[in-house]
C-alpha cells in the first residue's frame, strides 16, 4: 500500500474525538492530515490501525516517566486500535546513539533477555495485555542477513544521517562515531516496514529514528506511518527530566506508601502537567477540577486524587487507600504500622553513628546535616543535639517524613 491508498473517508465526530485523544499532551503529530485520514478509514472500514512502540531493554526497571508513551498507547488501545509492544532485542545489540555523546556499549543477549521480561511485566500494568501484540525485532532483523543489510543501507545517504544532531555534534567535536551506529536508525526504521506500522510513538529524542520509519516504508512501497512524539516528563523537582541518576523519579515498582508520598511532594504547577501526561481522566474532567481549585478548593485535594490514581494503577485500589491513610497518620506525627526492626549493640551510642548503623543515613556527616536541618526524631521528639547518646533501650527513630526504624540498642 502506498500513500495514494489514503482515500478520503468521512471525518465523523468519533474521528475528531480520536484525534483529540491522540494529540493530548503530545509534542508533535507528523503529518496530522494523514493521521486524520487513517482514523477516518479505520472508522469507515472497521479495520484497526497498527500502533507501534519500540523499547530497547537497556535497564531492568522503568519509572513513571517511561509510562508517558505507554499511557498514550493505552488510550489508543481503548479506542480499538492494535498496539504493538516491540522489544528491541536485536537493536539492543547495536546500542541506540540517540542523545549520546559517545558510543553506547551494547548489551549481552543474556542481559537483554532478563531486562525484556521485566520491561514487559511492568508495561503490562499500563497496557491491556489481552489486546497487546508483543514482538521482538530479532524476528526479522536476523533473517535479513548481510545482503539484506547492504540493501537496506543503500536506501539512506550518509549526508542525511549526519544531519542527526548527536552525529553532527560528535563529528565536529572529533568524537569517534562507529559505523555500526548508523545501522541503529536504519534497523528501527525497518521495524516499521516489517510491522506495517500506521503510527509509531516515541519520546522527543527519538524523532530522527521515527522519521526514518516513514522514509523506509515509502522506499519499500508501503503507506508511510505517522509519528507521534511525547514530551519527556519532568521529575519531582519540576525542572529536570525524570531520571534515576538525578534522583527525581518514581519507580513503578516502588512501595505504594513511597509512591503516594512522592506524588504529593510535587508542586501545584507540576501537578497539572502530570495530570495531562499520566492521568486517565478525560481532559474535560481535569479542566473541571482545575476550575474548582481556581475557585478556592484546596489544591491538595487534586494532588491526593492524582496520587491515588497513580498508586492504584501499579498496586491496586486497596493499596492506594492504605497509602493515603499512612500519609495522613505520618502528617499527624503518627508512626506507620510496619517499620523495620533494627538490633544494634554498643550502648551508649552517638545519634550520628546510630543513624548510619540503622541504615537511616549514608554517613555520620550526612546524619549530622539531617540533625541540623531538624529532620531527625527519636520517639517523636526532634533531635537538636548532635552529641546526643542513646543508652540501652528501644526507640522509634524517624528521618524526614518517610524513613522509620524501631531500634533496639544493647
Amino acid at each position: 500500500m502506498n500513500q495514494a491508498s489514503l482515500q478520503n473517508h468521512p471525518v465523523t465526530d468519533r474521528v475528531l474525538e480520536a484525534l483529540a485523544v491522540t494529540k493530548r499532551g503530545c509534542e508533535e503529530l507528523i503529518p496530522e492530515d494523514a493521521w486524520v485520514k487513517k482514523l477516518a478509514r479505520a472508522e469507515a472500514t472497521g479495520q484497526p490501525l497498527r500502533i507501534k512502540l519500540g523499547l530497547d531493554p537497556t535497564a531492568p526497571d522503568i519509572h513513571i516517566g517511561h509510562t508517558v508513551v505507554l499511557n498514550k498507547m493505552r488510550q489508543l488501545q481503548d479506542l480499538g486500535h492494535q498496539v504493538i509492544f516491540l522489544i528491541g532485542d536485536f537493536t539492543s545489540l547495536i546500542g541506540d546513539p540517540s542523545g549520546r555523546n559517545s558510543t553506547r556499549p551494547p548489551l549481552t543477549p543474556e542481559q537483554i533477555k532478563v531486562n525484556a521480561e521485566t520491561y514487559y511485566k511492568q508495561a503490562s500494568l499500563v497496557l491491556d495485555p489481552a489486546k497487546t501484540e508483543i514482538r521482538y525485532n530479532s524476528e526479522w532483523c536476523i533473517p535479513l542477513g548481510s545482503m539484506g543489510m547492504i540493501q537496506l543501507a543503500s536506501k539512506y545517504t550518509v549526508a542525511r544521517m549526519m544531519e542527526r544532531n548527536d552525529f553532527h555534534d560528535r563529528f565536529h567535536a572529533n568524537t569517534p562515531i562507529s559505523v555500526h551506529e548508523f545501522l541503529y536508525p536504519l534497523m528501527q526504521g525497518y521495524d516499521s516496514v516489517a510491522l506495517k506500522s500506521d503510527l509509531e510513538l516515541g519520546g522527543t529524542d527519538q524523532k530522527f529514528n521515527l522519521l526514518m520509519g516513514r522514509h523506509l516504508q515509502a522506499e519499500y512501497g508501503q503507506e508511510a506511518q505517522c509519528i507521534l512524539t511525547m514530551p519527556l516528563l519532568e521529575g519531582l523537582d519540576g525542572v529536570e527530566k525524570m531520571s534515576k541518576s538525578k534522583n527525581n523519579y518514581i519507580g513503578i515498582s516502588e512501595e505504594p506508601n513511597t509512591m503516594f508520598a512522592k506524588v504529593l511532594s510535587i508542586s501545584d504547577v507540576l501537578m497539572w502537567r502530570w495530570y495531562t501526561l499520566l492521568s486517565f481522566k478525560s481532559m474535560a474532567d481535569i479542566e473541571a477540577l482545575k476550575k474548582e481549585i481556581e475557585g478556592g478548593r484546596n489544591p491538595k485535594d487534586a494532588k491526593v486524587a492524582l496520587a491515588k490514581e497513580i498508586t492504584a494503577r501499579f498496586h491496586g485500589a486497596a493499596a492506594a487507600e492504605a497509602a493515603e491513610q499512612d500519609f495522613i497518620n505520618r502528617s499527624k506525627g503518627g508512626v506507620p504500622d510496619e517499620i523495620p526492626e533494627v538490633l544494634l549493640s554498643g550502648a551508649p551510642m552517638g545519634i550520628g553513628a546510630l543513624l548510619k548503623a540503622a541504615g537511616l543515613a549514608p554517613s555520620s556527616s550526612e546524619a549530622n546535616r539531617l540533625i541540623d536541618g531538624g529532620g531527625v526524631r527519636v520517639d517523636s521528639s526532634v533531635v537538636s543535639d548532635k552529641g546526643l547518646k542513646l543508652d540501652v533501650g528501644t526507640f522509634v527513630v524517624q528521618v524526614g517524613k518517610r524513613k522509620f526504624a524501631r531500634v533496639t540498642l544493647t
